[in-house]
Formats: structure tokens, sequence, C-alpha cells
């Protein structure tokens, strides 16, 4: 098997990202508003791990209020600004999504959730990663997400992302609170931290 790279700002157009997106699933990837194609390395078992702690806690949380819809991070979400973007982990009230049509549901949802994480990882680090997935945030901010986590298990810092309002930074936090967004959800975050 042949490996390319696919050198920084690299563009295609929304139905070239479908194509290939659609081709083979070898790659998670993402569209910037821009065209800029974005390949994410796979994830490492304790990455892995972690992420799964958070589909977990949110998905109890969401079958027991039956309140909306969670997602992984392989799906993938056409923002207002024409971005497509996947969150670690999402979550969409149910009133919205049903807004949708059947094809909508079924394809890429073009949809901005109402609530994102974001699980800084090891290779995110390596790779100086950090400062792209705070501008995500501020993406997902200005397309409609009401609530967002940034989660950096490397240093102990969350970052919480509202509309409307700064940037919190908490250091070793042991919950966060769903708000009024996802009400009665509290994540405890010793496994993640």
């Amino acid at each position: 098997m042949e490996t390319i790279t696919i050198p920084k700002g690299f563009k295609v157009t929304p139905e070239q990202f479908e194509q290939l997106a659609y081709a083979e699933q070898l790659a998670r990837m993402e569209l910037t508003k821009d065209g800029e194609l974005i390949i994410m390395s796979p994830t490492g078992g304790t990455a892995g791990e972690k992420n799964f702690n958070l589909y977990l806690d949110l998905g109890i949380w969401n079958r027991q209020m039956k309140l909306g819809k969670a997602f992984d991070s392989s799906t993938i979400f056409v923002l207002p600004n024409g971005a497509r973007r996947s969150p670690d982990v999402s979550w969409i009230k149910l009133e919205r999504w049903n807004q949708l049509t059947q094809a909508q549901q079924d394809g890429f949802p073009p949809i901005v959730p109402d609530f994102v994480i974001e699980l800084i990882s090891p290779s995110d680090m390596k790779n100086q990663r950090y400062e792209d997935l705070q501008g995500k945030m501020q993406e997902y901010l200005d397309n409609g997400v009401k609530l967002g986590w940034l989660i950096n298990p490397s240093t102990k810092i969350v970052e919480i992302y509202r509309e409307n309002k700064s940037v919190e930074i908490l250091q070793n936090p042991r919950t966060l609170s769903g708000e009024t967004i996802l009400p009665g959800f509290t994540l405890n975050l010793t496994d993640i931290l």
C-alpha cells in the first residue's frame, strides 16, 4: 500500500470531499470552510480509552433523558459556514435533529451540534494541533454550538466554550456540568484527566 502526504493548505471542493470520505474510510478527515482538507491521525490507546469513557457517560445520560441524539467522532457535520467537522463527542437536541430529512440524517447531517467535546490527544500535542483545536472550538461557537469542552488530559486543563461568553479555563476540575444545554448531565473527569 502506498502512502501519501497531504500538504498543509491542500484544498478540495465539498463534492470531492464526499467522494474521498466515502471511498475507503481509511482515515478521519475534515474540510475547513476554506476547502482545506485535514487528515487526522488514528487515535492511540490512551486517547481511544478516554474518548470511549466520554461517549459512554454522555450516552448513558442521553438514553435516560431522551432529550437528543449523541454522536461519536466518526460523524461528520456540515456546518453553516460550509466546513465538514467531526467532534470527538457531540449531541443535538431531539427537536432540531427531527427537523432533518431522513436523507440528511443518513448522510453528513447539515446541522451544527448543540454540544461538542474535543479531547486533546498525545498526537495532537506532538503535532502542535492545540491551537488548531482551539480555533475549531471557536468555529463551532461561531456556527451555533451552545456549549463545548476542550479537554487536555496532559495538562489537566479544560476550556469551556459557551455561546456569547468568554472562554473559561479550569485547572484540574473534578466534574463538568452540562448546564442548561444538557440538563442533569455531570461528567466525572476522574478517568479523563
